[in-house]
């Protein structure tokens, strides 16, 4: 099975009864549960409430992380139906694990109006096949890269990555945090666009809290960095396919009692502005042990 054939299965929820789902997570070396499978699974718990959600899709979504995820046991979601109105529906959904909330998340739900229009300009960076393919940067790039930079990188994922800035991962420093980044899913989705949206809600928090250690020259890889993400929020703005090249701008405003606040602007190729996140993260420094 492939990476993103495993996404999908992995996002394919077991309806335990009326509002209530159970998802797994892969059997990985992973200690806690990544947050991107999380907000995914919940957003396909959510949307299995909405009868109509293909003509009333999701249009923004607000999460926070409570503990973190046990990789080795089913998470429950239970989705409480908020209120279905005539333009708008929301959702709430709650993640549980051992008998504990783990993780909880509401989404809105609009349908299709005609108005004003405007969008953020694209960055000017090169385009995804103008940088080195996965195959070159594992012959190329990462074997002088940092060990723990390399082993996430060359993992199979069902997302990937083509990052636009590679010195930051050798200590660069850009003083406002700017990272771009190439992403897509690794195979054929299925052509709901509910699914392309669950998978680009996956792939929305990786990396981004990292945005926020740019301007210290330092990554979530960084020995001295402990990493948890504590909020997320996402909206989607225009129609888009996840398995298509997309451009993740990132950038950080703000790093402060330990807490780094990233976001992120998420374009289709032609410049179309797809999505926008936000996030908060736990960033702290570890304390050097005596010798």
């Amino acid at each position: 099975m492939s990476a993103v054939e495993e996404l999908i299965g992995i996002l394919d929820l077991e309806p335990l009864e009326v509002n209530l789902f159970r998802g797994r997570s892969p059997q990985s070396r992973w200690q806690r549960v990544f947050g991107g499978q999380v907000i995914g699974q919940a957003l396909v718990a959510a949307c299995r409430t909405v009868d109509d959600v293909a003509t009333r899709p999701p249009h923004s979504l607000h999460a926070y992380f409570m503990l973190g995820g046990d990789p080795k046991v089913p998470i429950v979601y239970e989705v409480d139906r908020i209120r279905d109105g005539k333009s708008f529906t929301t959702r709430r959904v709650v993640a549980i694990q051992h008998g504990h909330a783990i993780f909880t998340m509401a989404v809105s739900y609009h349908v299709a109006e005609v108005g004003l229009s405007h969008q953020a300009k694209m960055p000017d960076v090169p385009m995804p096949e103008a940088l080195p393919t996965e195959a070159q940067m594992k012959e190329r790039i990462w074997p002088v890269m940092p060990e723990p930079v390399r082993r996430y990188y060359e993992r199979e994922r069902p997302i990937e990555l083509r990052p636009v800035e590679l010195g930051r991962y050798l200590g660069e420093k850009n003083p406002e945090g700017r990272f771009n980044v190439w992403i897509r899913a690794t195979g054929r989705l299925p052509d709901a666009p509910a699914i392309h949206q669950c998978v680009l809600a996956y792939a929305s928090d990786m990396m981004l809290l990292d945005a926020a250690l740019i301007p210290h020259g330092k990554s979530v890889f960084s020995e001295d960095i402990m990493a948890a993400s504590l909020d997320h929020a996402l909206w989607f703005h225009r129609s888009f396919r996840a398995d298509e090249w997309l451009l993740y701008a990132q950038d950080s405003p703000s790093l402060f009692d330990s807490r780094g606040f990233s976001r992120g602007l998420i374009f289709s190729r032609d410049g179309t502005l797809i999505a926008s996140v936000a996030q908060e993260g736990l960033l702290r420094q570890r304390r050097a042990t005596a010798p």
